[in-house]
C-alpha cells in the first residue's frame, strides 16, 4: 500500500490559502514599508498563486473526470472560477467583487468533484495509487 494524495483536498486547501492571502495581504502590506519591504502590486506572485491553484485543481478534477465520474460540471465550475481570478488581476477596482465568486466556484468545483467520486463508489476519491 502506497502513499495516497487527496488532490481535491489539496485543491480546496490551495483555494482557501489564496483567499486568506487576498484577505490578509492588504493588512500585512501596510506594515511592510516600515521594514523596508515593498511588494505592493507584485504581479509575479499573484500570477504564480493563480497558476498553482490552476495546476493542482486541473489535475484533481481531470483525474476525477477520467477515473471516476465522467461529469464535466466540476471542470466547468473550476474554469469559470479561474477566469474570475484572472479578471481580478485585470480589473483591480473590482477585486473583492471578483474574488468572492472565484473562490466560491473553485471550492464548489472541488467539493462537487469529491461528491461525484463518492457517488461513483470510490471511497479514496481522486488519489494517486
Amino acid at each position: 500500500m502506497g502513499f495516497k494524495i487527496n488532490w481535491d483536498a489539496m485543491g480546496i486547501g490551495a483555494s482557501l490559502a489564496c483567499a486568506i492571502h487576498c484577505a490578509l495581504l492588504p493588512l500585512i502590506m501596510t506594515s511592510l514599508p516600515v521594514f523596508g519591504i515593498n511588494i505592493i502590486e507584485n504581479k509575479g506572485f499573484e500570477y504564480f498563486m493563480i497558476f498553482l491553484a490552476f495546476a493542482v485543481g486541473a489535475y484533481a478534477l481531470s483525474h476525477g473526470y477520467r477515473k471516476h465520474h465522467r461529469s464535466f460540471v466540476p471542470i466547468l465550475l473550476f474554469s469559470v472560477g479561474i477566469l474570475f481570478l484572472l479578471a481580478k488581476e485585470i480589473w483591480h477596482d473590482y477585486s473583492v467583487v471578483l474574488l468572492i465568486p472565484a473562490v466560491t466556484l473553485i471550492v464548489w468545483a472541488h467539493y462537487y468533484n469529491f461528491r461525484l467520486c463518492r457517488i461513483a463508489g470510490h471511497p479514496n476519491t481522486t488519489t494517486i495509487e
